[in-house]
């Protein structure tokens, strides 16, 4: 109880004495978003089809650093068709940590893939390439320019490294894995619009990449996801499937292959645009609030501040503690005192092999997960908690 109520103190000194339960996470307006919603609807272009659609495409490839972008319904629409275009196959396998979030494999066994589960590293909660490496060299074997798992005869066709909470997973060291085992690298840039990896933006990392715009990202377009890419080829050809598979015509309904109704609205991508062009003040805020973080938290015994490793530029979308090992039977009790003070705090997701649903799914040894998952914890990091400091 005594690193409980330690937290408390800390993290209000640093949020403030706010009325009432103060959210992990709440989406912020404060530029156009409303000027361009009644634009929407004065012209009735509120559907899939508008100028709001193409600008903010542009705008989140451009700062995604890829040439393409594909806008839809939500990013884990956009991680499906991200994996369907770039090759993956029913039936193949998908390398993603066990540390994630459920749309990664969700997105997989939409396409009727199977997802392998791999460890995570301690200094950035992502795919540690060290492990990776190991599990692949008792399981797999390259065969004919392609990495197959022995154990199960099925392809590995990709890997989807997951930027956990905006951190950069080390590509260096994936891309060095993926020299030798070949496979496809798909990142899910779902939280880490914003972060960079040596000067390099999230999203233009791999092959191809998705991010969400969910209303607690940290910009938002109520419910939306993108697909970036660097690769012609690839972005028209999910522009396409997106689009129901509707071949252009002045009338004629002429659909070319089984397609998907994942297009997001011009509603929604007008809210996107209004947002992005606060993105840069709104990593601004966050950078403060997290150093506002790091200093209340200096001395702090029993927890640590997560800091991403020396190279990456987090967006520092969610703000993270982890605490000591010999504090994790305390996780719970500090996750309700932290929640009854009004400071909504939350663990790290279930490790995905302990869903139902993926419970047999093939997996790596998944100790420094586990550790991972025992130890996490989320606090209050929107991002007008950091405007006034």
């Amino acid at each position: 109880m005594e690193l409980a109520q330690d937290l408390v103190q800390r993290i209000r000194g640093v949020i403030g004495a706010e009325a009432g339960f103060v959210p992990l996470h709440v989406p912020e307006f404060h530029g156009r978003e409303r000027e361009l919603l009644i634009d929407c609807i004065d012209t009735g272009w509120v559907s899939s089809v508008g100028s709001y659609v193409d600008a903010f495409e542009a705008e989140v490839a451009r700062l995604s650093g890829c040439t393409h972008g594909v806008v839809v319904a939500n990013g884990t629409a956009a991680l499906q068709i991200a994996m369907l275009v770039a090759g993956v196959a029913p039936g193949d396998e998908v390398l993603m940590p066990a540390l994630t979030f459920v749309a990664t494999a969700n997105a997989t066994s939409h396409l009727g893939a199977v997802p392998h589960f791999v460890d995570s590293a301690y200094d950035t909660m992502g795919v540690c390439p060290t492990r990776l490496r190991a599990h692949l060299e008792q399981v797999a074997e390259v065969r004919e320019g392609a990495t197959w798992n022995r154990q199960t005869g099925r392809r590995i066709a990709a890997i989807v490294p997951m930027h956990v909470f905006g951190c950069p997973v080390d590509m260096d060291g994936l891309d060095a894995v993926v020299a030798d085992w070949p496979m496809v690298v798909v990142e899910d840039a779902a939280e880490s619009l914003g972060s960079t990896y040596h000067g390099r933006p999230c999203g233009s990392l791999g092959r191809i990449a998705a991010i969400s715009f969910n209303g607690n990202k940290i910009v938002t377009t109520g419910g939306g996801g993108a697909i970036v890419t660097n690769d012609e080829a690839l972005a028209k050809r999910a522009k396409h499937l997106t689009t129901t598979a509707k071949q252009p015509h002045p009338w004629a309904f002429i659909h070319d292959e089984v397609g998907y109704n994942y297009r997001m609205p011009n509603l929604n991508a007008a809210l996107g645009v209004a947002q992005l062009e606060q993105l840069g003040d709104r990593l601004a805020q966050k950078q403060r609030l997290f150093d506002a973080y790091a200093a209340a938290f200096d001395g702090l015994s029993g927890a640590q501040l997560f800091t991403a490793p020396e190279g990456s530029v987090s967006n520092n979308w969610l703000v993270t503690l982890i605490l000591d090992p010999d504090m994790a039977a305390q996780r719970d009790t500090l996750l309700k005192v932290l929640n009854d003070a009004g400071i909504m705090t939350r663990p790290i997701w279930t490790l995905m092999h302990r869903l139902p649903m993926y419970q047999d799914a093939p997996r790596a040894d998944l100790t420094q997960a586990a550790d991972l998952e025992a130890r996490v914890l989320n606090i209050p990091s929107s991002a007008h908690l950091g405007a006034a400091l």
